[in-house]
């Protein structure tokens, strides 16, 4: 069955809305409140993207982002998903300049120094795209052994790092495998969004695999 695009970004942008008009004051509340709106945002421009309105999905992603960032301040510690979504936000929107700022800055914060698989993920994305390939590839080889991490991503980001080619076009088509045997995708948007972020850190590498796929634009 095809999906219906525009019943998805619609849903996506009035989920926006209506979390922007009741936003609570209480810090814990109003963190939360505004990582779902960075959902519904970029939910939004994924279907912008799949949709074929590129321009559109960019102002999505872009509010995503800040959306993100705004909730990262009372965010708890360690909420380094926070840092990966602005990233992937970012780069989805084609806006290279917001997501080095925002690779600089989770790096500033120790992402690279950190034990956590998540923290680490954000900070190779981080240096990937700052273009700082040999510092990456330590980073994301120590996750591709680790049991609270896909082994595919993580080699996915080893082989970009190392522009070794067939080794990524393994690792990313086992991504998108794996996000097309699922039932459940972030806010109901079938999309394998994470196969088109390490697509575009691939392509700025001439390392971009031929993928197809209902779940890509």
């Amino acid at each position: 069955m095809a999906e219906n695009w525009n019943a998805h970004r619609d849903r996506e942008q009035a989920r926006y809305r209506d979390g922007s008009e009741r936003l609570p004051d209480e810090p814990d509340a109003r963190q939360r409140q505004l990582t779902r709106m960075g959902n519904a945002a970029y939910g939004a421009g994924l279907a912008e993207l799949m949709l074929g309105e590129t321009e559109r999905a960019a102002e999505w992603f872009a509010r995503a982002a800040e959306t993100y960032e705004r909730s990262y301040a009372d965010a708890p510690p360690g909420s380094w998903g926070r840092r990966v979504a602005m990233i992937k936000s970012s780069i989805l929107g084609d806006d290279w300049r917001g997501a080095e700022a925002y690779a600089r800055a989770t790096l500033d914060e120790g992402a690279a120094e950190t034990d956590s698989p998540i923290a680490r993920y954000a900070a190779a994305l981080a240096l990937l795209t700052l273009d700082r390939d040999e510092e990456a590839r330590p980073v994301a080889s120590s996750i591709r052994e680790r049991d609270d991490f896909p082994r595919d991503v993580a080699d996915a980001l080893a082989t970009i790092a190392a522009e070794d080619a067939p080794g990524y076009v393994i690792a990313v088509e086992s991504i998108l495998e794996s996000f097309e045997r699922r039932d459940e995708y972030l806010e109901e948007i079938p999309v394998a969004d994470t196969v088109l972020v390490l697509q575009a850190l691939a392509a700025r590498r001439d390392l971009a695999a031929e993928l197809a796929s209902p779940l890509l634009p």
